[in-house]
């Protein structure tokens, strides 16, 4: 596979618990050597860590290869999202060559440009009940413990890295509703700032989407997909997974109303 990117774009890593899939992201930042690399959100998650923190070996040589990353000529921009907001009252500063921005206007090669943030703020327009937030986070963390067992006997058996959570994502109502809404929010929030489109996580389901003249995209997360977004030399955006088995999931769509969405979840 092809790794020389002009832009990268991941976000949902989750350093400092034992969901975070570091081997595999280790694997692909140790492949690539992009001119920008976006964290977009929840790269530490200090939420978790405060009741009980996982940062191993491999963890921590995903962050000495960002910030070798950073001081080898790699413009690198670490955007805060919910999971480790505690940087965001460093916007505007840079941390060891890293710089830490709320938001960001990223121009692709074609000239095109895109809002990068990671997607929390839409949380109040997608308007989810505290109530359905408590129960949904309990089923998540439910989702990866399995996810992690499920995939550990896979490995046994020779077989790739599947998504437990990205089939039910896939599956189920009301999670399709929830990121409809919020791919509508971002795409919304784009239109409004006369951008060409939106680049943000959160959500934990990479995918672009287009609608009319917005593109939407999503870069996934490194707990459940291990996807990455994808900037080429030609402007062109791609959604990439990276496993045992790294795979091109999808292509920027084009000028049409209907999503690229990637299948490792089916």
């Amino acid at each position: 596979m092809n790794t020389q990117f002009r832009a990268v774009f991941i976000s949902d890593v989750h350093l400092g618990t034992k969901a975070c899939q570091a081997e595999h992201l280790l694997s692909f930042l140790n492949r690539i050597t992009p001119p920008e690399l976006y964290l977009v959100g929840d790269i530490i998650d200090l939420i978790e860590m405060r009741k009980r923190a996982y940062f191993n070996d491999v963890q921590q040589q995903v962050v000495k290869r960002i910030l070798e990353m950073a001081q080898n000529g790699t413009r690198v921009v670490y955007i805060p999202g919910n999971h480790d907001a505690f940087f965001r009252q460093f916007c505007g500063q840079q941390l060891s060559g890293v710089e830490i921005m709320q938001q960001a206007i990223h121009t692709t090669a074609d000239g095109r440009r895109f809002l990068v943030s990671h997607g929390d703020e839409f949380d109040q327009m997608v308007k989810v009940s505290p109530v359905m937030l408590a129960v949904g986070d309990k089923a998540h963390h439910l989702m990866l413990s399995l996810n992690r067992h499920i995939n550990r006997v896979r490995r046994w058996c020779g077989r790739p890295y599947w998504s437990l959570a990205g089939y039910i994502k896939s599956h189920v109502s009301k999670a399709q509703e929830f990121i409809s809404r919020f791919e509508s929010a971002a795409i919304k929030t784009a239109r409004n700032k006369k951008l060409d489109g939106y680049i943000g996580g959160h959500i934990h389901f990479a995918r672009f989407q287009r609608q009319e003249d917005i593109l939407y995209c999503n870069d996934g997360d490194w707990v459940e997909h291990c996807t990455a977004l994808v900037e080429h030399e030609s402007g062109e955006l791609q959604l990439l997974h990276w496993s045992e088995q790294p795979v091109l999931l999808a292509r920027e769509p084009e000028h049409s109303t209907l999503a690229a969405t990637p299948s490792l979840a089916s």
